[in-house]
């Protein structure tokens, strides 16, 4: 039984925890994929990973609101800093299995892993 990335992210001062480029892509399906980047960088040149959900870093507040408190969130941005961001706020409304993709796409292009665009 594989154990989910949460349990093997590196938690942070944030309250949550980074998981690399090739952990989020394993975890997709089985987690909440979020690009909290704008939607001109979503279809851009990075691209995004499918399956991956746009909800722009300044909708993440309201965006949020219904969703479960307790499922796995992965956040992914160009660079892991806005996701960064929106994962802090996150834990702040409560949200307990909240991940920040370390790198954001530059890192997960970087891999070689795929992408749609």
């Amino acid at each position: 039984m594989s154990t989910s990335p949460f349990e093997r992210g590196r938690p942070t001062r944030g309250g949550y925890r980074d998981v690399t480029p090739a952990e989020t892509l394993a975890a997709r399906g089985a987690v909440r994929l979020v690009d909290v980047r704008e939607p001109h960088e979503y279809v851009g040149e990075l691209g995004h990973i499918a399956g991956a959900e746009l909800v722009p870093l300044a909708t993440v507040a309201v965006a949020t609101r219904a969703w479960p408190r307790d499922r796995d969130v992965i956040l992914i941005c160009r660079s892991g800093g806005r996701s960064g961001r929106a994962a802090e706020a996150m834990v702040a409304a409560g949200f307990a299995r909240v991940m920040n993709m370390a790198g954001g796409m530059l890192a997960y292009t970087a891999a070689g892993l795929p992408v749609e665009r």
